[in-house]
């Protein structure tokens, strides 16, 4: 067994880039394992900074902090899939980095998400790269209208993208979209949004969470509702093609898998997310093991917990000012999550409540 693939003992510091809500959920889990957080981020006010006493806050170009945070760390993973590719690498050659460097390129440029898929077999929504106005006309000819144009790097809730349902509109929607090149996809007509949260660890054992049943508002999440009204055989596929993800990515942690349901029940792969995922939420409150213990568990390469459900549950993202109202709309059941945030903003995500229900015997 080599170094990297060993697994680490109960006391490890695990290196977590980013200091949001899912690297502090991250620290929490880590420090009910027995193993201690060392979070890296360049915001002095990272809430995740509250849970854990060994931080360091700089740019995360930062060649001297990074190399110091390295040294004083067993294992690196990440709470966003923004990791600049050069800090990745730098990381990866000091510590095991976990996801590894490969399934981070790949999960940040769309076109080479789309690629992969398409290689491994997974179903996904006709695309094409667009790297000039003209080819973005072709393409809508082939591709047909609607359609959606986005960049193929950053945006997330909704940010960078346009959606294109007459040609005159074409290039207007080319230009307000920056960096080039963008990605076209054919607009899907799906009944129904799902995600699946999966996990491997670094010996290649896989478990896979229920599918849950998404909510957006404005390309934000609202709700995740589990069981998803789906039928049985398609969470089965659903849950197949994310544990063939992770296998095909040679996966260490936690990917988030998001599907569109269209009428006949088959699946399209929207986007992979490679961390803990927002539409896992729920697992904290029904499951014997929630995203955030399996994805310490599977970057220190312990076996993977058990994914089980135990009750139903919707989960309720509370965006900005929502968060105030709390103590006044709790039931018995429910089970709130702030996350620490010093200041609430229109459209920023504060915490969330798992609104848990008995489990129906259908389900």
């Amino acid at each position: 067994m080599t170094r990297d693939s060993a697994p680490l003992p109960q006391g490890s510091t695990i290196g977590i880039l980013g200091g949001g809500q899912l690297g502090r959920m991250l620290a929490l889990a880590a420090a009910r394992l027995g193993m201690k957080t060392h979070v890296f981020c360049p915001d002095p006010q990272s809430p995740a900074f509250d849970v854990t006493p060994h931080k360091t806050v700089a740019a995360y170009d930062d060649e001297a902090a990074l190399e110091a945070f390295a040294a004083a760390v067993d294992v690196v993973t990440y709470e966003f899939e923004n990791v600049p590719a050069w800090t990745a690498e730098f990381l990866a050659e000091r510590k095991p980095l976990r996801p590894g460097a490969n399934a981070l390129a790949i999960a940040q440029d769309r076109l080479a998400e789309k690629a992969f898929l398409s290689v491994n077999r997974i179903a996904v929504a006709p695309f094409a790269a667009i790297p000039s106005v003209e080819q973005l006309e072709d393409e809508l000819g082939e591709i047909g209208m609607p359609a959606v144009l986005k960049t193929t790097r950053m945006g997330y809730d909704g940010k960078g993208q346009r959606t294109i349902r007459k040609k005159s509109g074409a290039a207007a929607a080319f230009e307000a979209l920056s960096p080039k090149p963008l990605v076209l996809e054919a607009f899907v007509p799906f009944e129904k949004e799902i995600s699946v949260v999966v996990a491997r660890n670094a010996a290649g054992q896989v478990a896979a969470f229920d599918p849950a049943e998404n909510l957006h508002h404005d390309h934000i999440l609202r709700t995740s509702t589990v069981p998803a009204g789906i039928k049985r055989k398609t969470a089965k596929r659903a849950r197949e093609a994310a544990e063939k993800i992770v296998t095909a990515l040679d996966y260490a942690g936690v990917l988030g898998v998001e599907f569109f349901v269209l009428a006949d029940g088959s699946l399209l792969v929207n986007e992979i997310a490679p961390r803990v995922h927002n539409s896992g939420h729920w697992t904290e409150a029904v499951c014997i093991t929630d995203q955030f213990e399996q994805h310490i568990r599977a970057v220190c390469n312990w076996p993977l917990g058990n994914p089980s459900r135990l009750a139903d549950v919707v989960m309720e993202n509370l965006i900005g000012d929502e968060i105030a109202a709390v103590p006044a709309s709790l039931g018995a059941e429910d089970r709130p999550h702030a996350y620490g945030k010093a200041e609430s903003r229109p459209g920023r995500k504060m915490g969330h409540i798992n609104r848990v229900r008995a489990r129906t015997p259908s389900n």
